[in-house]
This record gives C-alpha cells, structure tokens and sequence, in this order.
C-alpha cells in the first residue's frame, strides 16, 4: 500500500523482456534506505518486488503484462521515474490510499497554465472515468492528485510547482501516456453497486444500495 507522495525520481537502467518475464532496473538512493529484498516500491504507480539490490539501485521483476498495461513498457535506460516505497504503519499518510494496481495506461490531452499551477487533462475510458469525481483523488503516475474538473472520458488535475518539480509529472507533454489509479473506496463501492444491481438492496441484509448511500451523504 503507498500513499501517491512521491519520494524521489528514479532512473531506469535496464529493462529487458523475455516471453513470459520481464525485469527492471531503477538507479535510485532514498528509496534504498531501509529496503531488503521482497520489498514494494511504487515505479511511476506501479507496484514492484525488489528482486536485488546495489548501492545505488534495485531491479523488480515485472510480468509482461504490466510492462504491456502500464507506461512501463515504453520506458527506455535514461527514463525519469517516480519512486515511492510501500508506506509504514504509523507514518504519516499524505496522500490517499493507493493499491499500486494501474487500472489504465492513459494518453495526456492538455496542459495549460492557471497561475503558479498548471492544469493536465487526461483521456480516459467511459468506465474508469465514473470512478474519478471532482475534488476526489486520483493517482498519476504514482503521484496522489486532486480532481479539478471530471468528464465522461476525460479528468483534470492542478499541479503545484511542488508536485511538479518532485515528480516527473513537471515534464508531461500532451501526447504523453500516464499510468492512472483511480481512488480504491471508489472502485469497492462500484463493484458493489454493480453486484446488487445499484439499487433495490434491502438494507435489512446489510446490503449497499444508492439510496442508503444518498441518505448516509454519499
């Protein structure tokens, strides 16, 4: 479990891939303190198991389908990555709760200055966008965000120079594909609904229904 509060960039160093593996070597130093071997650490969002370690980097393996699913599998050696290791109980939780568990590779439309803040508008599919809601959270790339704007298949995001310069979200172009995790409660409180039918749950069988939903402030 992360928090999308990105600890450092990282640089990948190697990437190879077989038919039915696939591993990822990240040069990196504050995300080494304290790392062993069978550790996660978030690479741009995506959840990795440290497989080995040097002094200045750590290689995962990766399924061929993650590097096919997320950005990761158009990164190249010299690529810019965020790097966040699984978060400790008791640390302090900044972000939001974010699985490491992309659920799409999404392309950048805009991006458009608004102030000191830049405004980044991204695609996405009609059924993850209904899990994305304005002034919700959203992960990019790894990075825990707040919603500003929430289309049919499109969201917005503000970044703060801070954001943009402890991140590699500073760089994005539009065009550029970005890996996005939306908000896990969303995505239960979905499966739910949609295993009841969204409506007509008797409350009486401690189901979840959009009525009870509405009347709890939902």
């Amino acid at each position: 479990m992360f928090t999308g509060i990105i600890e450092e960039t990282g640089t990948i160093r190697g990437i190879s891939q077989g038919r039915d593996s696939a591993f990822i070597t990240v040069g990196a130093s504050k995300v080494l303190e304290g790392t062993v071997k069978g550790d996660s650490i978030a690479v741009n969002g995506v959840c990795l198991t440290v497989t080995s370690l040097t002094a200045d980097s750590f290689t995962a393996d990766a399924m061929p389908e993650t590097l096919r699913r997320s950005s990761l599998g158009r990164l190249v050696p010299g690529s810019k990555v965020n790097l966040e290791r699984a978060m400790q109980a008791g640390g302090r939780f900044g972000g939001h709760i974010v699985s490491g568990h992309v659920d799409a590779c999404c392309r950048v439309l805009s991006i458009t200055a608004a102030g000191i803040a830049k405004i980044v508008r991204i695609a996405v599919p009609e059924d993850l966008s209904a899990l994305i809601a304005v002034k919700g959270s959203v992960a990019v790339d790894g990075a825990s965000l707040t919603v500003t704007e929430s289309g049919t298949d499109y969201f917005a995001v503000s970044l703060i120079p801070h954001t943009a310069s402890a991140s590699t979200l500073g760089n994005l172009r539009a065009g550029d594909m970005v890996n996005v995790e939306a908000d896990v409660f969303a995505r239960y409180i979905s499966h739910m609904l949609a295993r009841t039918g969204g409506t007509g749950y008797a409350r009486k069988q401690d189901g979840l229904s959009m009525e009870f939903l509405k009347e709890n402030g939902f």
